[in-house]
């Protein structure tokens, strides 16, 4: 049997998760929020969804540009690969500075910096189109000549690295300061504090935010988040209002060059007043949170269910057909939008509940093939149809409480 053993990925990266929330409690820090870290997990949970249908593509990339492309003939020794660890981190503070500093990239890495808490969790905040965007500058990798094979294994460990620097349980780090790039650098990263705004760019070494004059030492406590709170928990508003943002702000200004300076040109010259009027016309917002332990045991329950989901996902990815996998992918981005309408008080989630289960009914055909689940599937409809007022009334008292 052949098993995806990086799926087990999943419950290692939540056992720190839950490690660090212990020795927050045991520091009696408030470094978690509910809300915030549900939020967060759901972006995640997404991403390596996701993932699964595009990494092979951009392994196919790779691959083609350095066999039609490369300069070099790099070889797998230990000079090669001390070399595309320099070369991959050097690159990335250049994306990274760089989605900071032009609003095409700033509209797919704004959701890794929504959260106003910083725990392991914010880690998790990570796109499928910041994805794509990264790959477009990775791809200077097999042109030099490394082999796709290595810059795959390089940027899996690089990309575990960061996710120990996402916390607020390790003070500073003595000399590691002076080469690493320290949980104390990344906190500063995060700040919405005027001071440390587009500063330490760095993912694993700091030399190149000391060498390019952005780096910054955290010496007030960081205050986290977007300089203008985001302030909601919609999974959906939270990946594409600034998209929508460039898009009204593109609209209004004339002239291709200047639609074309708008869209590469600095975050902070969009006309903050345009999400006003966007989360007027998308965001209706209520009024009341539900904080019971009744709705979040509902939450928590949706979340461990599509963990476990997509854990079995990933490691019998090879065993999935292409119908089961499209409906798994499905079912669990219904469920993360489900989640994000829970946390903001949404009455039309009730709409999302119906087409959740009636995917997973789908799912449990297109695997079973038993034709009752159809007949069982129409008199289940019939009845939902039938008492839907009643079905509506009790599923708010149940998770609202009202």
């Amino acid at each position: 049997m052949h098993l995806n053993w990086l799926a087990f990925a999943i419950p290692l990266f939540l056992f720190f998760m839950g490690l660090e929330y212990l020795v927050a409690h045991w520091q009696k820090k408030k470094y978690f929020r509910f809300n915030n870290s549900i939020a967060n997990l759901n972006v995640g949970i997404a991403e390596r969804l996701l993932d699964t249908f595009t990494v092979g593509a951009f392994y196919f990339v790779y691959d083609y540009l350095h066999r039609h492309y490369a300069l070099l003939d790099i070889k797998a020794n230990a000079w090669g690969w001390l070399g595309l660890f320099i070369t991959t981190d050097f690159i990335w503070y250049w994306y990274h500075r760089l989605a900071h500093e032009i609003n095409l990239f700033w509209a797919v890495h704004i959701v890794h910096h929504q959260s106003e808490d910083f725990n392991y969790t914010v880690s998790a905040r990570i796109t499928v189109f910041q994805a794509f965007v990264r790959t477009g500058f990775w791809s200077i990798l097999p042109v030099i000549g490394f082999p796709a094979e290595m810059i795959t294994t390089v940027l899996l460990i690089h990309g575990l690295y960061p996710f120990f620097i996402h916390t607020r349980t390790v003070g500073k780090l003595g000399w590691l300061e002076y080469v690493l790039v320290t949980p104390s650098h990344h906190r500063v990263h995060h700040a919405s504090n005027p001071q440390y705004l587009d500063k330490n760019y760095g993912d694993v070494l700091i030399i190149w935010d000391k060498l390019f004059g952005t780096f910054a030492e955290e010496q007030e406590e960081p205050a986290y988040g977007l300089t203008k709170p985001l302030d909601s928990y919609s999974f959906l508003w939270q990946h594409f209002h600034y998209v929508l943002e460039l898009f009204v702000a593109v609209r209004r200004t004339t002239g291709l060059r200047n639609k074309l300076a708008v869209l590469f040109g600095r975050p902070d010259a969009v006309d903050p007043t345009i999400r006003e009027g966007l989360e007027k016309q998308f965001l209706l917002r209520s009024a009341v949170h539900a904080t019971s332990r009744q709705f979040r045991g509902y939450v928590v329950g949706q979340i461990i269910g599509v963990l476990l989901i997509l854990f079995g996902f990933l490691l019998f990815e090879q065993y999935v057909s292409g119908s089961l996998q499209a409906l798994t992918a499905l079912f669990i981005l219904l469920t993360l939008v489900n989640c994000g309408a829970l946390l903001e008080q949404r009455q039309w989630v009730l709409y999302l509940e119906i087409g959740r289960v009636s995917v997973l009914w789908l799912g449990l055909y297109v695997a079973l093939g038993d034709p009752m689940l159809i007949i069982l599937a129409y008199i289940g409809g019939l009845s939902l149809w039938a008492y839907f007022s009643l079905i509506r009334k009790r599923y708010f008292r149940l998770v609202y409480g009202a």
